[in-house]
């Protein structure tokens, strides 16, 4: 254990330790002197504007972009202005913040994004200096110009630009500052002398840090912490003071006893620790000061940079990169010399049993005698997550596996999952990838994040294999890193459409979440159309295929996309869309070479637009539709001289299409509204529009008989409807006379006994005797019975020697009709004995 402890220096009642992360892979001529830096937190990348080494009018700054570990990614000439500070964004854009308030922003392979300004009076009187912050609405900037102003953008997706008040006095920039996040409220905190000043939107407030010896001097350096809970002040006396970052709590004040202020300050807590302290790095010495009095002192070689992270701070150098941090309480409780914390015990008694020795027996039954087996185990676990050097990490989880075999009721969820997660760390750790990543800041990063960088950086197949081996449900990982893949593959100039294609679908395939529509579209962003169209051949789903195939102006292939997903509002969409587009011929021409589409649109037209499916039927030639079209449009027409046009241009169609049925009953239609209106003209009954029987009708009511007959013979009505109609028409108004004389005019096409009923159905049994005597002979009984004639019925039905109409009389006979039930009883014996 001994060498674990041996580079942990004590600052008050906490222990700190500086960890070698990587051997820089940069070959940095000059180091990083003359240079602008600036490193992403959460093992982020880094990007140095470096000066030319040869200074001339033609030559220019070198912007340079590297992962954590120094490895290249980027690097090209700066052609802009001249940059007054450089940042990186929670989305890892670089953000170049120049003297005439420009931002520039790229992304991480150096490709320009896009820009925008702090202001047009920031062009007059240029950006003094300049600070990047992230806040709870994402990244921000805020600016001092030479007129002693500060303007602020708390978030630079949704530029808002907010002009802090003036500082009273404040001639040129301020000794230091800082930016402050409050309640969701964005503050400059600044010095100016011996005075101290908040500014929020709108006032400039002085305040006194609590606490801070009238002795301390100017304020000439402060830091915030990367919460933002907590501020430091440096005083041009070599105080260091540290509190709250609203100023009402002190945390400690410490005197360095170096009167120079440091190049950066910056803080050094792990979450949730009591212990507050601050990096301070001067040229030749790095700094360490806490709560107590006592410091912690290392020599600097190299010209570095500090980056503060979440739980420690980074030190950047040409040569190296370490990380100081505050040595974890569980690592402190396992490691510290002669410590029996449990887990101690438990690492000890593994290094024992792997020796052979009985030592190692002695050991675990003293932590079971306690009944803190479980804890012993638990604190190797988190130990191990806290752990750097892989060696450590396994001699831990070594000793926690050991430890739980001892325990029957143990849950080993967490064991595992930490099993997991270090071996995630240790990969993307690797100098190759460059991501320092301690298990603090893994843990408040999450998966999802750390994968959505690694894709960012374009280290796929490593994302693939952690998504797999960490058993992310696909939509979330492999489904997610193969779309982001797919995405940069088609913007790949050196392979030729085929092959793109042949790759993605090699690689996609099927996967759950990964749309061949979305693929597609980036692909046409890029300018590579026909391999858009390759990739929507993979697309299973025509609704994402028709919209960017009619994007990119594919109409016809967009239609028969339609057609063959059978999506009937799909193709309407497609066809409103070449409606919309296309000129009309041209328009007719795509419909008739897809019969489906031509069907719907018809069907369409049939409710919306008429004339549109007039000029469709002209130009197929589809006379008998055009025909039918016309008649339709005849009902529509209010004016007779209209309808008639109209029946007959549907005439005229009908005779071009050999249909001569169809054009005589149009004939007919038109003679009959001639004829309604003539009738009209002269008696004024109201029959135009009405159909050939309801006129019959009208007519015969109205006692237009002579009329009604011409209509008969005119239009051929079949006999028994005339007949009908007559009959009941004259019934209805009671003119029995002529009723009498229509049934003498020539034989009834219907029978008598029609006559008999409609007289009986309007209470005239008298005129109803008159037909009886008419009726076919099969009727009679049926006559006499409706007359209430029993006696004629049972002559009938005897003559007749039917037993179903002799019965038919049984049935209407009362007790009063002894007589003739008789007769009718012998008259079935008798027909039943024949």
């Amino acid at each position: 254990m001994a060498f674990i402890t041996a580079n942990w220096n004590p600052l008050g009642e906490a222990f700190y330790r500086k960890t070698e992360l990587y051997e820089m892979c940069w070959s940095l001529r000059d180091g990083l002197r003359d240079s602008l830096v600036a490193a992403a937190p959460y093992g982020g990348p880094v990007a140095l504007l470096r000066e030319p080494v040869r200074r001339s009018p033609s030559s220019r700054p070198q912007l340079e972009i590297y992962s954590a570990s120094g490895v290249s990614i980027a690097s090209f000439p700066w052609k802009s202005g001249p940059v007054v500070h450089l940042g990186w964004s929670v989305s890892d854009e670089l953000l170049c913040v120049q003297e005439d308030g420009s931002v520039l922003i790229y992304d991480l392979f150096g490709t320009f994004k896009r820009h925008f300004s702090m202001g047009q009076e920031v062009v007059q009187s240029q950006v003094l200096e300049a600070k990047v912050f992230h806040s709870p609405y994402g990244t921000g900037i805020a600016i001092v110009t030479g007129s002693s102003r500060f303007t602020l953008a708390t978030n630079i997706e949704d530029l808002k630009l907010r002009r802090l008040p003036e500082v009273p006095g404040l001639q040129g920039k301020p000794t230091c500052w800082a930016v402050l996040t409050q309640d969701r409220q964005t503050k400059v905190l600044l010095s100016n002398g011996p005075e101290l000043f908040v500014l929020d939107n709108t006032s400039c407030t002085a305040v006194y840090p609590p606490g801070l010896s009238p002795q301390a001097g100017s304020i000439v350096h402060m830091s915030v912490s990367f919460s933002y809970k907590y501020v430091a002040l440096f005083t041009d006396n070599g105080h260091l003071w540290t509190g709250s970052s609203n100023l009402q709590e002190k945390l400690s004040e410490v005197n360095t006893k170096r009167s120079t202020p440091p190049k950066q300050m910056v803080w050094c807590r792990r979450p949730k620790s009591q212990q507050p302290s601050v990096v301070l790095m001067w040229d030749r010495l790095l700094l360490v000061a806490g709560a107590c009095n006592d410091t912690i002192q290392f020599p600097i070689e190299d010209q570095s940079v500090l980056v503060g992270e979440l739980d420690g701070v980074r030190i950047l150098s040409s040569s190296s990169q370490d990380l100081l941090q505050e040595v974890p309480l569980v690592c402190q409780d396992i490691f510290k010399i002669a410590s029996m914390a449990p887990g101690a015990l438990l690492l000890e008694a593994h290094r024992e049993y792997e020796k052979s020795s009985q030592k190692a027996d002695e050991y675990l039954r003293e932590i079971k005698e306690q009944n803190v087996l479980g804890d012993a185990v638990r604190q190797c676990v988190e130990a191990a997550g806290h752990e750097y050097d892989p060696g450590t990490q396994k001699s831990l989880m070594k000793a926690a596996s050991f430890g739980k075999c001892f325990l029957s009721d143990f849950s080993a969820d967490h064991f595992v999952s930490t099993c997991r997660e270090l071996r995630v760390l240790n990969a993307v750790r690797e100098s190759g990838v460059g991501m320092p990543l301690t298990y603090t800041q893994f843990k408040q990063m999450t998966l999802q994040v750390l994968t959505d960088r690694l894709v960012y950086r374009q280290f796929y197949p490593l994302a693939i294999e952690i998504c797999r081996y960490l058993k992310i449900p696909d939509y979330q990982g492999v489904s997610r890193v193969l779309k982001h893949w797919a995405s940069c593959k088609v913007q790949q100039k050196d392979l030729s459409d085929e092959a793109i294609a042949r790759a993605l679908c090699a690689k996609v395939g099927d996967s759950p979440g990964v749309s061949y529509s979305h693929i597609a579209a980036k692909a046409y962003e890029c300018g590579r159309t026909e391999l858009a169209i390759k990739l929507l051949d993979f697309e299973a789903r025509s609704g994402e295929q028709v919209p960017l195939l009619l994007k990119m102006k594919r109409s016809q292939l967009a239609l028969s996309k339609a057609v063959e997903s059978g999506d009937t509002d799909l193709v309407y969409t497609v066809v409103t869309y070449l409606k919309n587009e296309m000129n009309r011929g041209d328009f007719f021409l795509t419909l008739r070479n897809q019969p489906v589409a031509l069907s719907l649109y018809r069907q369409f037209c049939k409710l919306q637009e008429q004339e549109t499916l007039k000029d469709l039927y002209n130009q197929d030639d589809d006379h008998q539709e055009l025909a039918n079209y016309y008649v339709t449009a005849s009902y529509r027409e209010k004016r007779l001289e209209s309808r008639l046009s109209q029946l007959q241009s549907a005439v005229d169609e009908y005779n071009k299409a050999k249909n001569d049925f169809s054009a005589k009953a149009t004939e007919d239609e038109m003679r009959l509204l001639r004829f309604q209106r003539k009738l009209d003209d002269e008696k004024g009954a109201g029959l135009l529009g009405l159909s050939l029987q309801a006129t019959m009708e009208v007519l015969l009511s109205l006692g237009l008989h002579k009329q009604a007959e011409q209509l008969y013979r005119d239009f051929k009505v079949p006999d028994k409807r005339y007949w009908w109609l007559k009959l009941k028409s004259l019934a209805e108004k009671e003119e029995w006379e002529e009723l009498e004389k229509f049934s003498k005019s020539k034989k009834s096409p219907i029978g008598y006994l029609a006559f008999v009923e409609i007289c009986i159905k309007y209470n005239n049994r008298y005129e109803a005797k008159k037909y009886v005597s008419k009726v076919m002979p099969e009727q009679k009984v049926k006559a006499h019975l409706a007359v209430s004639d029993l006696e004629g019925a049972a002559d009938a039905a005897i003559e007749r020697r039917n037993d179903t109409e002799m019965g038919a009389v049984l049935s209407r006979c009362s007790a009063s009709d002894r007589q003739l039930i008789e007769r009718l009883n012998r008259a079935r014996v008798t027909a039943v004995k024949k």
